[in-house]
């Protein structure tokens, strides 16, 4: 069950940083009226209501689990979060950056073992 709650934590932190990433798309952010506006935006609130909702569920994570392996694991996050940009947002990906997933996997894969 805890290992749901991680995949659940790390979809709604990776679903906010989407809809935040959305919703400030095409906004000019010079100045405090347009960093306010865009933070008003209904994009931005919903990924700031998910934020709260990770952040529900990691405290109680880390009631749960030790710090040294929730922490690595919440790195999957980036890795999503790299599949959302190529999917949603249609961004190229470089080999390099592909190496650096890899190698996210690989010590998240050491880190639970």
């Amino acid at each position: 069950m805890n290992y749901i709650l991680i995949g659940i934590n790390i979809v709604l932190l990776v679903a906010g940083q989407t809809l935040w990433k959305i919703g400030i798309v095409g906004k000019s952010l010079h100045g405090i009226k347009g960093a306010v506006l865009a933070l008003f935006s209904p994009w931005v609130m919903a990924g700031i209501v998910l934020y709260v909702i990770a952040t529900v569920v990691w405290i109680y994570l880390l009631s749960k689990l030790p710090l040294s392996l929730l922490y690595p694991l919440q790195s999957l996050a980036y890795v999503a979060a790299v599949v959302v940009a190529i999917f949603i947002f249609k961004e190229q990906v470089s080999v390099t950056r592909w190496i650096g997933v890899l190698v996210i996997l690989l010590g998240a894969a050491l880190v639970v073992k």
